[in-house]
């Protein structure tokens, strides 16, 4: 038996008071305003496999980064925006796009591990990578993220009416002469950008508890789209602020905790959409 011990940090408000916590609960409140927005159209679009993809799809740029001695978050967005970009043209159609995402997908999770395997220094940081290092975010990453998050908030609001109608009804957004191609490059531009703000608190691996999850519970919970995307941003500030915390009371990786905390939420919508339903 090993000597692993899990017991509780009784100087946990010394921790939460420390600069890098302080820049991790900044850096969780522009995630969960950026994840909670396009989580919403992420579900509606029948797009949480391109989601989730986009990350691995940055997996090759953030190793390739460290290859070549780069910023991680600068390899992540130029290939998470590549594939973003390559699957938004080849994917016109929801069945098209499945197939471009997964094409794309395999290829840049297969060099990704390549780009690890040529240097020593990208393959130690292929955890941090994978599994997130929010405690260790910079004020430059914060306000990054900040930036992002304005612009983001602006793209939505001037595009906002064509978007959510083709993210709703497609074929009828197009039979309207709503631009769907360009609406489907938009979102899949803007989301290579989510991913790449989410990475640093979750990682590749479990991007889908920040961007899809906390979505997915408010649409239980709400069938307005903005009062989902609200709910959603605030149920995965929660996520975020709550596993940072509870990981400064016990020694638990906080993505493990975040995680762990949307998904409750998650059980906790459809075990109560359920009960209406008794």
């Amino acid at each position: 038996m090993g000597n692993a011990h899990f017991g509780f940090n009784s100087e946990w408000m010394t921790i939460l008071s420390a600069a890098f916590m302080h820049n991790a609960f900044i850096a969780g409140a522009c995630i969960a305003i950026a994840a909670g927005v396009m989580g919403y159209f992420t579900i509606a679009r029948h797009s949480t496999f391109a989601a989730h993809a986009l990350a691995h799809i940055g997996l090759p740029g953030a190793t390739g980064a460290v290859l070549l001695g780069l910023p991680v978050s600068f390899g992540l967005g130029i290939f998470a925006l590549g594939g973003a970009l390559i699957i938004g043209a080849l994917g016109k159609k929801a069945s098209q796009r499945e197939i471009a995402t997964g094409t794309v997908l395999a290829f840049a999770t297969g060099l990704g591990l390549f780009f690890s395997r040529m240097s020593s220094s990208a393959s130690q940081q292929m955890q941090a990578i994978l599994f997130g290092s929010i405690l260790t975010i910079t004020s430059d990453q914060i306000w990054g993220f900040a930036i992002f998050d304005v612009l983001l908030l602006a793209v939505v609001t001037v595009a906002y009416r064509p978007l959510l109608f083709s993210s709703l009804d497609e074929q009828v957004a197009q039979a309207k002469g709503v631009p769907v191609g360009i609406m489907n490059v938009l979102f899949m531009t803007i989301m290579a950008g989510v991913i790449t703000v989410a990475v640093p608190a979750v990682g590749t691996l479990l991007i889908f508890a920040l961007v899809v999850t906390p979505a997915a519970t408010a649409n239980i919970l709400t069938s307005t789209p903005l009062r989902s995307m609200l709910l959603s941003s605030i149920l995965c500030l929660a996520s975020i602020w709550g596993g940072l915390v509870i990981s400064a009371m016990f020694p638990a990786p906080p993505s493990f905790v975040i995680v762990a905390i949307s998904t409750f939420f998650w059980l906790l919508a459809e075990g109560v959409e359920a009960l209406r339903h008794h």
